[in-house]
Formats: C-alpha cells, structure tokens, sequence
C-alpha cells in the first residue's frame, strides 16, 4: 500500500510540474496584454474623434520593429475623452503638458511580440525621438509608468540619465519573479525575487523577469511613487518595498498613498489631490510651465 507521504510527494510533485507547463506555455499571456477582455486590437477611439490635437508617430525600434505612437499637444480646450484618453485630457488641463503615448511591439497598431529586449528597445526609440524634436522642451522629458509601464519607465530613466528629467511609477511591481508568486500562489516557494523565500529553483523559467526592485536603486533621477492601496493586481508592498530600495540612495523620492485607489483608477479615485501631487512634484522637481510625458 502507498503510504500517505508518498501520495503528498506526489501530490507537490505534481502540482510543481503542472505550474512549470503552466509557467512555460503562458508566461507572456500573464506578463504581457496587449488586448483587454472585451476590447479589440484596433484603436475604436482616436485623439481627432475625442477634438484633441494629435499627431501620429510613426518609430523604428532597433531591431527593426514598427511602432506607433500618439504625440498629444496641449491645447487650450480638451472635452470628451474616453478610457485612457480621459486621463490623458484631465493631465493636459491640470498639469499644462504635452503627452506621449508609446504602443509597444504587439500592442495596438505596432508589429512584432511583445518581449522585455524588445519593449526596452521600444522605449528607448520613443525617447530618442522626442529628444529630437524641436517644438518641445528636451530638459524637462519625464517618464511616466503605471504597472508594467512602470517597470519599462525605470529601465528607460535609469539607461538615460541625461535625457530624462523625472520618474513617475504608479502600481508597478517589483518584478514578474514575484508577481508570479501572487498570480500562482503555488509557485511561490519555488519562484521569487530577492527579498522572498525558498530556493527560487524555477526562476530560470521565467523570460521578462522585469526586476524593477534591481533597477530602481540606481535610478539618480527624481521619483515619485503613486501607490493605490486597494490595488487587486499588484500588492501595495511592492510599492512601499521599491520606495525604500530607491530612498536609501536617492533623496528626490516621494511617496504618496491613495486609500481608495485601485490598479488602474487610482488617478480616478484619487481625485483633486491626485493631480495636485503631481504638480507639486513638478514644481520642485521640474520647474517650469512645460513637461512632456
């Protein structure tokens, strides 16, 4: 008869094998999404349909991808926005900016697949792009990140000391080793970033481990942390935890908590004081009437 340690044994050990197929075959459908549930590929709404002024940016990454971008001007009225679009008219109004908006390869009307190389390469061509352009103010470029962005944004300041001015991260993890932990709870012990526990013998599994926790510290930039504390995606300790490893070496970070806020409406519940933060970050940090994000 099998004893009942055995059926345990193999009960982890098939659970373990199970979440390695799980891991190997889907990774990228859990790191990276392109297409929201219920949405198509295709832009249903443009800037022109929404009466802002906009300019279509048409990039090459490095290794050859097309990509496309929206360069949206500030301009003295801006009505009717939907979805990101509606963030993007209240930033216009409150923050006076100009905003840039990248689709990395797979995303929206960009070719190839979405890989972390490649969307670090991404970045990179959509800010040597604006570094170009003469009808903006080059000195004050900050980048701007919400979740996976946040991670690609830390990369982007960090490889560019000179070309951006400040860093915002809001709901961004410290890395796809962790988040793997929290959208497998199974795997936790066996998958992990530095600061977690177990051997982490799977880690080489993982192909966009996108360690933001390594990044952030060397980041010389000025930071601010927008954390939503009803995040249902990201902890709120990944926040907290990147705020502390860029703190300890950094002392232009801020750290602002939104208590309603969750993954991706804490602009939205975050209201008047959202904004506010933001502009208070500018002022000390970036002065000057004009910012491009």
């Amino acid at each position: 008869m099998v004893s009942y340690v055995s059926v345990l044994l193999y009960g982890v050990g098939g659970i373990v094998v199970a979440g390695m197929a799980l891991l190997v075959a889907f990774q990228e459908k859990l790191v990276y999404v392109p297409v929201l549930p219920g949405l198509t590929k295709s832009y249903p709404i443009t800037p022109a349909r929404l009466r802002l002024v906009y300019e279509d940016v048409w990039l090459r990454s490095s290794d050859g991808i097309r990509l496309h971008s929206w360069f949206i001007k500030l301009f003295p009225e801006c009505r009717d926005i939907a979805h990101r679009l509606e963030m993007v008219r209240i930033m216009l109004q409150r923050l006076q900016c100009n905003v840039f908006m990248l689709s990395y390869r797979g995303y929206g009307a960009s070719d190839g697949y979405p890989s972390q190389h490649g969307i670090i390469n991404d970045a990179q061509a959509a800010l040597d792009h604006l570094s170009q352009r003469t009808d903006i103010d080059t000195d004050r470029i900050v980048v701007f990140g919400r979740s996976l962005g946040g991670a690609v944004g830390s990369v982007l300041t960090k490889n560019n000391p000179d070309k951006v001015a400040a860093l915002i991260l809001e709901n961004t993890f410290t890395s796809i080793l962790d988040m793997a932990g929290v959208l497998l709870p199974f795997l936790k012990w066996v998958i992990g970033g530095p600061g977690t526990k177990g051997p982490k013998i799977l880690n080489f599994l993982v192909r966009s481990p996108w360690s933001t926790i390594d990044i952030i510290g060397q980041v010389k930039q000025p930071i601010l942390f927008l954390s939503g504390l009803q995040d249902e995606m990201v902890p709120p300790s990944h926040m907290q935890m990147l705020y502390a490893k860029a703190a300890a070496r950094n002392r232009q970070c801020v750290f602002v908590e939104f208590p309603t806020g969750m993954h991706m409406d804490t602009w939205l519940s975050g209201g008047d004081h959202y904004w506010r933060t933001i502009q208070q970050f500018f002022e000390k940090h970036v002065p000057k009437t004009g910012y491009d994000i």
